[in-house]
């Protein structure tokens, strides 16, 4: 299982790339930006402590996009979409060897 910390350190030692994670969360679909090492929720409310879980223990990311850094939401520069939790598992643990 895939922890939003973990895509928060990648994000970090990425800065040129902003994630965009969708995920299902208490019965609800939210999507969730990560940049920089930081996650915002952009379907709700975002906690203003950085310790506070964006998603809870029960959450569950569906899919991920991997877009070119400085976002642009009217015209988003994807370097790879809809990409599967094993895929993105796979893309952390690459990572996380370099």
């Amino acid at each position: 299982m895939i922890t939003i910390q973990e895509i928060e350190k990648y994000s970090e030692n990425h800065p040129q790339e902003v994630l965009i994670l969708r995920a299902r969360d208490n019965q609800e679909e939210v999507e969730i930006m990560i940049f920089k090492g930081f996650s915002s929720n952009l379907t709700g409310s975002t906690a203003f402590d950085p310790d506070m879980p964006i998603l809870s223990p029960d959450g569950e990311i569906i899919s991920c996009d991997r877009i070119l850094s400085p976002y642009n939401p009217n015209n988003p520069q994807y370097i790879e979409k809809n990409i599967s939790p094993s895929e993105l598992l796979k893309l952390l643990r690459e990572n996380e060897s370099k």
